[in-house]
């Protein structure tokens, strides 16, 4: 399981989607994605609750805590929010430790509440953690022994037996839409292959559960019996991680192909740098240099599958090859080659390029 975070705007996107699939019935949430592309009379004619709402702005970046960070700005018409991105886009701010520019905004309507609920759902080695709190909001780390929490082992389905510790505190008037909302979110949760939602806070518009602020991450590996529910689905890269030249490059390869090519380069002076064939097999060599010792010298991640063509095989252990030789300290340096390979694979064609790749850098540092 790989666990990649998503923006905001496609957590919604997905539970909007596929919501009434599952219960039968409409989640009625709206929100619009803004960048530097974005032009607001066309985005507008779009979405017109654009025009006709008071709506909440705020960054789509892949961090928490925007409300404290004074990043949410709630109560604006259209002409307010665009003025509030204006000021912002491009501007580096600093969160957790990292520091980035703010290129994506998310704009909803604004959503007068009083209620405020917690839910977080994460999956574990066995099965998945669900957890809620009736004290959501942004003050749920100073509530967080309010926090109820129940562990549903893997192929057993939300009841409401095992869902009962969750809600027993619930007023009856509302404890039957929450409960069948929770049963639906955790349904789509599996269905999807998210390893990770939270709704921080979900509130009650007209009785019915509104997620208001959401967080997801799916499983990028089942990307393969997904790709019609997900749509065009973006994985972004870590707020404050920006691609090299080398990753954009390969990353460039990878959006071109039907195979899977992956590189990040995780310590640029390291001595162990690896190049392996399939993706379970990528991470078992990574994990096992940590285990021996060697987590501090160790170069980069890299992956390739799904039967690459021989010029990208040869273009991708170039980079590689190039990235792994390219600060000379007078030490000796490993590049593991290895992995599994599937059975629609070219053994042949792949080697083949790898050891031209290798031949190559010989005779240019002859």
């Amino acid at each position: 399981m790989a666990r990649k975070k998503i923006r905001e705007h496609d957590s919604k996107r997905l539970l909007k989607e596929h919501f009434k699939r599952v219960s039968g019935q409409e989640l009625p949430i709206k929100s619009a994605q803004v960048t530097e592309s974005t032009d607001f009379n066309e985005l507008a004619e779009k979405e017109p609750w654009l025009s006709s709402s008071k709506l909440v702005v705020k960054p789509d970046m892949l961090f928490g805590k925007r409300g404290k960070s004074g990043l949410v700005a709630l109560n604006l018409d259209l002409a307010e929010v665009a003025s509030f991105v204006k000021e912002r886009l491009g501007k580096e701010v600093e969160m957790g430790g990292c520091q980035g520019p703010i290129t994506t905004f998310i704009v909803e309507p604004f959503i007068p509440h009083k209620e405020e609920f917690y839910l977080n759902i994460f999956s574990e080695r066995l099965g998945n953690s669900i957890s809620f709190s009736e004290c959501g909001g942004i003050e749920i780390e100073e509530n967080w022994d309010k926090v109820k929490t129940v562990f549903i082992p893997t192929g057993m389905s939300l009841t409401l037996e095992n869902i009962a510790p969750l809600v027993a505190t619930l007023p009856l008037e509302i404890k039957g839409e929450i409960e069948e909302f929770l049963k639906v979110i955790f349904t789509l949760f599996q269905d999807l292959d998210f390893t990770f939602l939270e709704m921080n806070p979900f509130t009650l518009v007209n009785g019915k559960p509104y997620p208001l602020d959401m967080r997801g991450e799916l499983d990028d590996t089942a990307a393969f019996k997904n790709f019609k529910k997900w749509g065009n689905m973006e994985f972004p890269m870590p707020f404050g991680r920006v691609m090299s030249s080398t990753e954009a490059f390969v990353h460039g390869l990878d959006e071109k192909t039907s195979a899977s090519l992956k590189f990040t380069v995780l310590n640029p002076e390291g001595r162990i740098w690896t190049m392996v064939a399939g993706g379970g097999a990528s991470v078992i060599y990574a994990d096992t240099v940590g285990d021996l010792g060697y987590a501090p010298e160790l170069g980069n991640y890299a992956e390739y599958s799904g039967a690459p063509k021989e010029d990208e095989v040869l273009q991708y252990a170039r980079v590689v090859i190039d990235c792994a030789t390219s600060n000379p300290d007078g030490q000796k340096r490993a590049l593991v080659i290895g992995g599994g390979i599937a059975n629609f694979t070219d053994v042949a064609a792949t080697f083949s390029s790898i050891i031209r790749a290798l031949k190559e850098k010989v005779s240019l540092s002859s």
